[in-house]
């Protein structure tokens, strides 16, 4: 008794046999086509009920792709704007430029500093500059994530490769007593 293959097993098979060289001297055994088989529909009757999804979360975009008005890029790009507190990374390791960062941006929110320039370094072509490659992730996933506007790389007369420009959020006036 023959034992009919599902379409399942077909494929599987099909896979194998793709695999196998036939024997010298011998026609290869190719498969008949399978019969198609009709997939059961569901009766028509009342349709399925909607799903409803969650909203999605709205998270802010990323500090490097955050959109600044045309006049701001424009003026960062021709190096136009002179920062308000320039913060150098150099010589740090990775957690005390962190934390040198994180002091500077709570510093610059009490002072109303608004454009940072954050030096980082370009670092070599067989040693790249680690700092550099974390400070984007450091303001993305910092306690800071919510004052940054936009993280703008620096005009080469402020540090071009080797510095950024951090700017902050206006930020609402604390109220009188």
């Amino acid at each position: 008794m023959a034992h009919r293959l599902s379409a399942h097993e077909r494929a599987l098979w099909l896979r194998v046999a793709a695999t196998v060289r036939p024997i010298a001297g011998r026609p290869p055994v190719v498969m008949p086509p399978a019969a198609a088989v009709p997939v059961p529909r569901p009766p028509m009757s009342a349709p399925p009920p909607a799903r409803t999804l969650p909203p999605p979360h709205k998270r802010p975009p990323p500090v490097t792709a955050a959109t600044l008005d045309g006049g701001w890029d424009q003026r960062l790009r021709r190096g136009q704007i002179s920062p308000d507190r320039v913060i150098d990374l150099h010589g740090y390791t990775l957690v005390d430029a962190h934390a040198v960062l994180a002091a500077a941006l709570d510093d610059a929110a009490v002072t109303g500093a608004r454009v940072l320039l954050v030096i980082t370094g370009k670092g070599r072509s067989d040693r790249p500059s680690r700092i550099k490659a974390e400070l984007a992730n450091w303001l993305e996933a910092g306690a800071f994530r919510h004052r940054i506007a936009a993280l703008r790389p620096a005009h080469p007369r402020h540090g071009g490769g080797g510095a950024h420009y951090l700017i902050l959020r206006r930020t609402a006036p604390a109220p009188m007593r």
